[in-house]
């Protein structure tokens, strides 16, 4: 008797009831690039941050590079500096050399950081050029983005100062709190009263690193000056700022580990060579070599990070201004429609 076999399958006809089923014009996401043009998950913004460096890796790679470098050299040149000016004898004025080595520091100190900072800002500037193309799935050279960035740089520079200067102006007005607490009452009491006007200066510093977060970004892609720049960038962050610090620590966490990671081999050389040794010029050497691996690892982490804010500013703008519709409407130019696509960026909800 030959086997019974039974049908697989829905019968035949059969479908979904009259009015079920995707709609008309339903389709996946457009996703013409390193994101899909929706509102973005986390998932989404990480990993759109790692794709536009691989999809650029000239651009990224190289402008961080450079800049790093250039940062590097600075100050390095003027930590070792301070050094130096703190090893070098001096028997006619033996009693003045650890105040000239502390201001030689602080000076060095100062003026180090402030370059950190407008280079931070100038090399996120130039990588939101980047970011903004790959979006659209768009790859660009060095050189182009340097003509893009050109006429942005000094708003850049200006946004740096302006930021630098608050950050001083926080910093030293809790000096002068704990200070002037000092010379009125005794040092505990100093510290117990200081401590909340430190954390109110921490949170305070926060809270503004947070709503300026999109300064640049506005700055390079919406083509604004400085101080409608950091306007609209508190406009957007304002009903998303939880969203927006967390995604950003996070995106710092890791992007520190993985620097310490890369920068490791040469931090433990250079404390191997700078150890027991009571030489200048040892001890000048060993803060070079572990210098490099930290200028290896900002190298490796300062793309993802630049790319997390601008697909953080991204994300806030089609949430808050509809603004993925108009980024859909533009892929449909294809990714080498540079002149529209970049055009579409300037797009600001009235």
């Amino acid at each position: 008797m030959d086997p019974v076999t039974y049908p697989i399958g829905p019968p035949p006809g059969w479908g979904p009831p009259h009015g079920y089923g995707p709609p008309p014009g339903w389709g996946p996401p457009v996703r013409p690039g390193i994101i899909p043009l929706r509102p973005l998950t986390l998932s989404d913004i990480f990993q759109g941050a790692l794709g536009y460096v691989r999809s650029s890796p000239g651009a990224t790679l190289g402008l961080a590079t450079i800049v790093v470098t250039a940062v590097h050299i600075v100050t390095m040149v003027a930590t070792l500096g301070a050094l130096a000016a703190y090893g070098r004898p001096d028997t006619a004025h033996s009693d003045v050399r650890p105040t000239r080595a502390l201001g030689a520091a602080v000076a060095a100190l100062g003026g180090s950081q402030l370059v950190s900072w407008l280079g931070g800002i100038l090399l996120s500037g130039m990588l939101t050029v980047v970011v903004g193309r790959a979006v659209f799935g768009s790859t660009i050279t060095i050189a182009d983005t340097w003509t893009r960035i050109r006429g942005r740089l000094l708003p850049l520079v200006g946004l740096a100062l302006l930021e630098a200067a608050v950050v001083a102006a926080l910093g030293g007005a809790a000096a002068v709190t704990f200070a002037v607490l000092t010379a009125i009452g005794s040092v505990p009491v100093a510290v117990l009263l200081g401590f909340p006007t430190a954390l109110a200066t921490l949170a305070a510093a926060v809270y503004l690193y947070t709503m300026v977060s999109f300064a640049p970004v506005l700055v390079v892609l919406e083509r604004l000056p400085v101080v409608d720049a950091i306007t609209r960038s508190f406009a957007l962050v304002h009903h998303g700022f939880w969203r927006v610090l967390g995604i950003r620590v996070l995106a710092l966490a890791v992007a520190s580990v993985i620097a310490t990671i890369v920068g490791a081999p040469s931090s433990i050389v250079g404390q191997i060579m700078a150890a027991g040794h009571s030489s200048t010029g040892v001890v000048l050497a060993g803060a070079a070599v572990a210098s490099i691996g930290g200028a290896i690892g900002q190298i490796v982490t300062a793309p993802f990070t630049a790319g997390v804010t601008v697909l953080l500013y991204t994300d806030r703008r089609m949430r808050a201004e509809a603004f993925a519709r108009v980024l859909q409407a533009g892929a449909t130019a294809g990714p080498y429609a540079v002149e529209y696509t970049d055009g579409l960026w300037l797009t600001r909800a009235v």
